[in-house]
């Protein structure tokens, strides 16, 4: 077993003696260990968030189309703003992205004590991520790309896109980022030390490379739009968000507005078949990350839970798992959809309504986001908060935080594990719900008579249901590892 792994059984140990609840524990840098068991009944939060699901599927077919329409359309016009401060905001961005890969390559070699890890997998993927979802996209200034670009292009002397927007041939789609994301995935949780400093740090680096030298050749508008995954899918999360931002592009200036949660959603246009593939990716990555580590799973392949053999041992169980959940969940969307379709009947093609409708696991993903990732966020982000004001080791105190106490009891004991399952199970329920109601917003652009969307959505709501369970299963089962 290697020391990491022997490491992360005593941290994980300590996180769950009682007697040390409330002392500063470590924590493996990104995972997502419960430090509890269950003990609520599960069984009743199963049945009622299934039938909040299905209880919400009927009241939308029972609602008049346009009273939602003018509910989904509603906007208050908060601020108007400008674009220029945002090749500044990228280019620090860009500095703070090279100080990381500087601290990962030549810092402490604790992921728990260099920033890098702690950024990328904690603050990065799940801090941004719901970020994006509740205020927008964020994303698109704090890129550590666009501001390097506008400079680069100022100094070969172009003076935009024009010429480059169609080197990206228009049958590639966005496959691109669909391979570059399914990488990242098996990176996080299949590679047996995604949070070693250093080898992180030449994956981040190289990969700001390659995406770096794609902007360049194709156009900084096309490769983030379909090539660089991180911008993808913040942008589709972002469409979630009750913020809404738009641009006029001849003046330059933009506009903030207030909308519904999930909103933006409903204007979005139907998804080629990589786009279907990229969000299906997204959902069932996180959710094989809840998995992997179940006793269902590693029993199923006779591995005892309780003497977890490391990650080396199970890649390749791990990377057979991250594709099977993936085609299972496809298949089953796919699936839901083309039986809604022939219900339904109607003009539209499959592919027009699945690239549409695929826009209802938008909430869904976020959803599960949150409730997978929130004791990482409470715990590693503490010490993210640490590790920033000390990135390279050197007794540093940049921000005041250096030595501040980790409260890893935020996530240790009975009164943590009540507050954590039923907000975790709250926030999937509600995810479900929404998508619900978004489908249904999605499928009247398919079907304009009520009831034909209805029957439509009958498949998909299923299958979300079926979703629902899966979900609050994955939060109450025990796990190892």
């Amino acid at each position: 077993m290697s020391s990491f792994a022997v490491e992360r059984r005593l941290r994980r140990l300590a996180l769950v003696t009682p007697a040390l609840a409330f002392l500063p524990t470590p924590a493996f840098a990104h995972a997502s260990d419960r430090g509890h068991v269950l003990l609520l009944p599960t069984g009743y939060y199963v049945a009622g968030g299934a039938f909040a699901v299905a209880v919400s599927f009927l009241v939308l077919a029972l609602l008049p189309p346009d009273a939602l329409d003018r509910f989904w359309r509603r906007r208050l016009a908060l601020l108007t703003f400008g674009d220029g401060p945002r090749t500044i905001i990228s280019l620090l961005s860009f500095a703070g992205f090279a100080i990381l890969v500087a601290a990962g390559l030549f810092g402490s070699r604790d992921p728990l004590s260099n920033p890098l890890p702690l950024v990328i997998w904690t603050l990065l993927w799940v801090g941004l991520a719901l970020l994006q979802g509740l205020l927008g996209d964020l994303w698109s200034w704090l890129n550590p790309w666009y501001g390097p670009w506008r400079l680069a292009i100022r100094l070969i002397g172009r003076r935009g896109d024009k010429t480059l927007q169609s080197r990206l041939p228009a049958w590639l789609g966005c496959w691109p980022a669909v391979i570059l994301f399914f990488a990242f995935a098996w990176f996080e949780l299949i590679d047996p030390a995604p949070d070693d400093p250093a080898r992180l740090a030449w994956a981040a680096g190289l990969y700001w490379l390659l995406s770096f030298a794609g902007m360049l050749v194709f156009g900084y508008p096309d490769w983030s739009r379909r090539g660089e995954f991180l911008t993808i899918f913040f942008a589709m999360v972002g469409r979630f968000a009750p913020l809404e931002r738009k641009k006029d592009e001849r003046s330059n200036k933009g506009w903030l507005s207030l909308c519904w949660p999930g909103a933006k959603l409903l204007d979005a246009a139907p998804l080629q078949a990589s786009g279907i593939a990229f969000l299906l990716l997204a959902l069932s990555s996180v959710s094989f990350d809840g998995l992997s580590r179940t006793f269902f799973w590693l029993g199923w392949f006779g591995i005892n839970p309780l003497e977890f053999p490391g990650r080396t041992a199970v890649m390749g169980i791990g990377s057979f798992g991250l594709v099977l959940t993936f085609v299972l969940l496809a298949a089953a969307f796919m699936a839901a959809v083309g039986l809604g379709q022939r219900l339904a009947g109607g003009k539209h093609s499959f592919t027009q309504a699945a690239g549409l409708l695929v826009w209802s696991i938008v909430p869904i993903a976020l959803a599960y986001h949150f409730a997978h990732y929130l004791t990482v966020l409470l715990v590693d982000g503490q010490y993210a908060l640490a590790a920033l004001s000390d990135p390279f080791a050197l007794g540093w105190n940049l921000f005041g935080t250096a030595d501040m106490e980790i409260e890893a009891g935020v996530v240790a004991g009975a009164g943590s594990a009540w507050w954590l399952w039923n907000l975790q199970a709250g926030v999937i329920i509600a995810g479900h719900m929404l998508a619900v109601l978004v489908a249904h917003g999605l499928a009247w652009r398919l079907h304009p008579v009520p009831a034909r969307a209805a029957l439509s959505q009958l498949p998909l709501t299923v299958l979300m249901i079926a979703y629902t369970v899966f979900g609050l299963w994955l939060l109450a089962t025990p796990t190892a590892g």
